[in-house]
Formats: C-alpha cells, sequence, structure tokens
C-alpha cells in the first residue's frame, strides 16, 4: 500500500506542475494577444489615415500591388 500511495502522491505532484505550467503558458499567451491585437488596431488606424491624407498615392499603391499580384500569380 505504501508503494501506491507514493505513486499516486508522485502523479499528483506531476498533475500539478503541469498544469500550472499550462495555466502559465495560457496568461502569457493572453497577454501576447492582447498586444497584438492593440498593434493591429493601431495599424489599421494608421493606415486609414493615410488613405484619407493621400487617396490618389493609395490608389497608385493599390493598383501597383494589384498589377504585381496577377503578374507572379499568373506566371507559368
Amino acid at each position: 500500500m505504501d508503494t501506491i500511495d507514493k505513486a499516486s502522491k508522485s502523479a499528483h505532484e506531476a498533475f500539478d506542475k503541469i498544469a500550472d505550467a499550462g495555466s502559465h503558458a495560457a496568461d502569457a499567451l493572453g497577454e501576447k494577444g492582447r498586444e497584438l491585437k492593440n498593434a493591429e488596431q493601431e495599424l489599421m488606424e494608421n493606415c486609414c489615415g493615410y488613405v484619407r491624407k493621400n487617396p490618389m498615392t493609395s490608389l497608385g499603391i493599390a493598383a501597383a500591388a494589384g498589377f504585381l499580384l496577377s503578374r507572379l500569380l499568373s506566371s507559368r
């Protein structure tokens, strides 16, 4: 019985360590996710502001990017 109790205790300790590590990793990923979301929102605001200030330049950039993408994707 003593061996079974020791094995059970060791298994519980190992499970607790794994659960703690998983919780810590989830917290870290959650924080990084929030940072990425904030960076995305800031980038979108900057892009929208640029397009509002420079509509013709933005149209030219979009046309050039579309042309380049079509050339890259259609080259056989």
